[in-house]
């Protein structure tokens, strides 16, 4: 034999290795039982990709180095997400919704937090996609005024459910505004406080 032979050999062969792999790999997506996408979720899924939000959602998941897979009701779920922010169990970003571990152990543990990540999906679609982000702070910041907790008096969350999510609720009582009342009233004394020590 030619060492051209032995070449074309070896492509020959690598390219019948190829081959096989490919055939397993659609041998073993025909097996994987199909998830069903109802209608309704199917005009979510299209609208969140339409307004953007689940396009922002999967460049999330891929800055984040997570691995990517089909859910129930037309959602993608990204799993062992990299960053500490935002802190929580899972976010939604459109279709897409990220957890930083898997969401077997978070089922597990919040067995309700899917339907709840579900509804924060259709937040997204009704409020036009991106939208939702600066109405979902401004909710957050409210909340915390009231209550000194980002979510308990947050409407997202309320809407999407508190206990379902993992959320506690805690007691409206201005926690948040009595906070800032006394950070700004530090700011104002600490200047008379430096002008004393200095007479």
């Amino acid at each position: 034999l030619r060492a051209g032979d032995l070449a074309h050999i070896g492509e020959v062969a690598a390219a019948r290795r190829d081959a096989r792999q490919l055939l397993l790999v659609d041998q073993a997506d025909q097996a994987r039982p199909a998830v069903p996408v109802a209608g309704a979720e199917h005009v979510r899924r299209v609208g969140n990709l339409v307004n953007g939000s689940s396009l922002l959602g999967l460049a999330v998941a891929r800055l984040g180095r997570t691995t990517l897979r089909p859910g129930e009701r037309g959602l993608l779920l990204a799993e062992g997400y990299r960053f500490d922010f935002p802190r929580a169990g899972a976010f939604t970003v459109g279709n897409v919704i990220v957890t930083a571990g898997d969401f077997r152990g978070l089922v597990e543990v919040h067995p309700d937090v899917m339907d709840h990540e579900n509804t924060h999906a259709w937040q997204y679609f009704w409020c036009g996609g991106l939208p939702f982000l600066p109405l979902y702070v401004a909710a957050a910041g409210w909340s915390w005024l009231r209550t000194g907790d980002p979510a308990s008096a947050n409407f997202f969350e309320r809407r999407a459910g508190l206990l379902r999510g993992g959320y506690h609720q805690a007691p409206t009582n201005n926690a948040g505004f009595r906070r800032l009342a006394r950070r700004v009233q530090t700011l104002i004394e600490k200047p008379s406080r430096l002008a004393e020590r200095s007479l």
